[in-house]
């Protein structure tokens, strides 16, 4: 297996800890006025959801994690699992909702995911940075808000409810940024 030094420590890093992979979800240099220099991790485990701090010292090292993503179609939800195929081979699959997680809000049918892979079991799902999708509901804008700074809910057909400016009405497509969760622009066709 590769390692990993500190020097290569950043945040998105997938290593292997007793077995079990990890992705490095924070990471912070710290230079004590003597001695050696820190890395302060925050360290989130794949296959359980739980998390780690841990601390390591400049030259030490982790076990790289054998992680593969793949470009996989989101095909159908049955009941608390959510299928996916893999474009190339045509495999099928299943993701927990816990795996899934927050991205639920984003992918709908036909959306092409990231899917990753540790030793070919899918570890979560990764939509694409920016989505269209469109307004179920919302409600009408009040007359005369014409501040810039004001958002309204608007219930999106994923069934997700996002922040939206008040000249949103139903029927109509917004591109939401899928990092942040944030309304980037309405989309004409």
């Amino acid at each position: 297996m590769a390692l990993v030094n500190t020097s290569d420590f950043r945040k998105g890093l997938k290593v292997q800890i007793d077995g079990d992979p990890y992705i490095m979800s924070e990471c912070q240099f710290v230079k004590p006025g003597k001695g050696n220099a820190l890395y302060k991790c925050k360290l989130r485990n794949l296959s359980k959801g739980t998390t780690l701090d841990r601390t390591y010292k400049g030259g030490d090292t982790l076990e790289a994690a054998d992680i593969t993503e793949i470009d996989a179609q989101y095909s159908y939800k049955d009941g608390q699992h959510f299928v996916f195929m893999d474009n190339e081979s045509y495999e099928q699959y299943d993701l927990s909702a816990e795996l899934v997680d927050d991205a639920w809000r984003y992918i709908k049918e036909g959306m092409v995911c990231k899917i990753m892979l540790f030793n070919n079991q899918p570890m979560g799902v990764t939509p694409p940075n920016h989505v269209v999708l469109t307004v179920e509901y919302t409600e009408p804008a009040a007359k005369g808000n014409t501040a810039t700074n004001v958002m309204k809910p608007a219930k999106l057909e994923t069934g997700a409810e996002f922040p939206v400016p008040p000249f949103i009405n139903i029927g109509e497509k917004v591109k939401i940024d899928t990092r942040t969760g944030e309304y980037i622009e309405r989309v004409k066709e």
